[in-house]
């Protein structure tokens, strides 16, 4: 897996002057468009198109203090429609716009080349198991809440305060099926994954219960999970279990991710511990 998406990143080097067409990118790595940038923005750390545009601006930083193309034909070599675009762009990177950078050979910022390899730290343990599940829904309350990835989701965490006691135990009651018991659900992503995009979240339980007025419902189609458990210090082992997923068990798996909710359930326990349990949506790779 790792070979294939380096190989991908070779291709965006070869076409950074020119258009990348990201499903292009999805067969050199031999996955689904989905889960390249799935994949891409677990390992690398942000989103496949901001990596994109920092490795353009890099390469037209450097020909801009070179002086030999006109700032306007360096802005359109680099996919740029007009001056005054590749300008805002290039001060957003860099700090400083291309004209006073030519002219005082100021020191500009530089996204370096990545490639891929893997490096298994691991966690306290990860095991897993998959599991062919039939369609079934979720019942509870959602909010629409900023992604948020390391540390307390404070729109979460306001959110889930301001339900009550009361309806928690509602929901909670309703829980019949598995995963089991309340679940925090995400779903509804924006594909790049990017900080402050926004999403779907649901607190709330699989169940197969009359869905009462004062509550909401999501539909999962059937369809195959990874099952992931995780048992560490709290909140560091939850925090880490998503990344170790996309880091080390993906690129090691005949796996890759498909459309649908992550779904989470953590028991926390004594002395700082605690369990969790991450269903991901996943189909096998048939090009493998």
């Amino acid at each position: 897996m790792l070979e294939h998406l380096n190989r991908a990143l070779e291709h965006i080097e070869e076409h950074l002057d020119r258009q990348i067409d990201v499903a292009e990118l999805a067969r050199i790595a031999v996955t689904s468009e989905y889960h390249f940038r799935r994949m891409f923005s677990a390992l690398a750390g942000i989103p496949l198109s901001e990596y994109i545009r920092r490795r353009r601006l890099t390469v037209a930083g450097a020909e801009v203090l070179a002086g030999e193309r006109t700032l306007l034909d360096v802005a359109v070599r680099y996919g740029y429609t007009s001056g005054e675009a590749f300008a805002r762009a290039f001060r957003a990177v860099h700090g400083i716009g291309p004209g006073e950078a030519r002219r005082t050979g100021a020191a500009l910022c530089s996204q370096p080349r990545m490639s891929f390899r893997l490096v298994v730290e691991g966690i306290s343990s990860m095991q897993y198991r998959v599991v062919e599940k039939d369609e079934f829904r979720i019942v509870g309350r959602k909010a629409r809440v900023p992604l948020v990835h390391q540390g307390v989701n404070p729109a979460i965490a306001e959110f889930v305060k301001g339900l009550g006691q009361e309806t928690v135990q509602r929901i909670t009651a309703l829980s019949d099926g598995e995963p089991g018991g309340i679940l925090a659900v995400s779903d509804d992503l924006d594909p790049s994954r990017a900080e402050g995009t926004e999403l779907d979240y649901w607190h709330g339980v699989v169940s197969s219960a009359d869905v009462p007025e004062d509550l909401e419902a999501l539909t999962v189609p059937a369809g195959t999970w990874a099952v992931f458990e995780s048992s560490g210090p709290f909140p560091q082992a939850l925090q880490f279990l998503w990344r170790d997923v996309f880091t080390q068990w993906f690129p090691s798996n005949p796996y890759r991710s498909r459309p649908g909710p992550e779904i989470l359930r953590v028991r926390v326990l004594h002395e700082g511990r605690a369990d969790a349990e991450l269903w991901i949506p996943v189909e096998r790779e048939s090009d493998r």
